[in-house]
């Protein structure tokens, strides 16, 4: 079995914004898959389905971003599973805007809900797919720029983006990570990047 989790912030305000193309990814994942996202237990919303052949568990925590370690680690004690079956969606601040990349382990960079999810599963020894989102402008609050919404020209690349993550998420789970990152990554760059 695998989770899936989506990092956002819930509610309406957030919508749309940058830091939730986790959330995106998820709802996507979840039409893509016929998976109905309709449960709430783990401090999150969540659905259950399959993708190929491997029962698959799509989770959008309920926590707000910098507490998405707390339903993570809710769902994995609850089942007891590896944690390199925790597959994590976010957005990413430091790769070039609409493109996505896979990494099998690694820090948290300047990402809260990821440090969080590190700190509460005392590991960093599961995949993620990252979505460039862009780079903020000088003198800029990050906080204020990974709240902020897409224009309509990015907002059609970064849908773009999304579809990319969907796939490379239904890769990770279908083929594992290191032929899904042989897929995605950009050629040219280290593969472990």
């Amino acid at each position: 079995m695998f989770v899936v989790v989506g990092l956002g912030n819930p509610g309406r305000n957030y919508e749309g914004t940058r830091h939730n193309v986790g959330f995106d990814t998820i709802d996507l994942l979840a039409s893509r898959n016929n998976i109905k996202i309709n449960k709430i237990k783990f401090k999150s919303v969540y659905g259950e389905g399959t993708i190929g052949n491997n029962k698959v568990i799509l989770l959008k925590p309920q926590t707000y971003m910098n507490n998405s370690g707390m339903a993570v680690l809710d769902i994995y004690n609850f089942y007891k599973l590896p944690v390199d079956n925790i597959i994590v969606v976010l957005d990413d601040v430091d790769i070039e805007f609409a493109t996505i990349r896979i990494r099998a382990k690694g820090s948290a960079g300047s990402h809260n809900g990821m440090k969080s999810i590190i700190y509460h599963l005392q590991s960093d020894n599961f995949p993620r797919v990252k979505i460039g989102i862009g780079k903020k402008h000088e003198g800029q609050d990050l906080a204020d720029f990974v709240l902020s919404r897409f224009n309509r020209d990015e907002r059609e690349r970064i849908d773009l983006a999304i579809e990319k993550a969907a796939l490379a998420v239904e890769a990770i789970i279908r083929d594992g990570t290191e032929k899904a990152m042989n897929q995605f990554n950009s050629k040219g760059k280290k593969a472990q990047e």
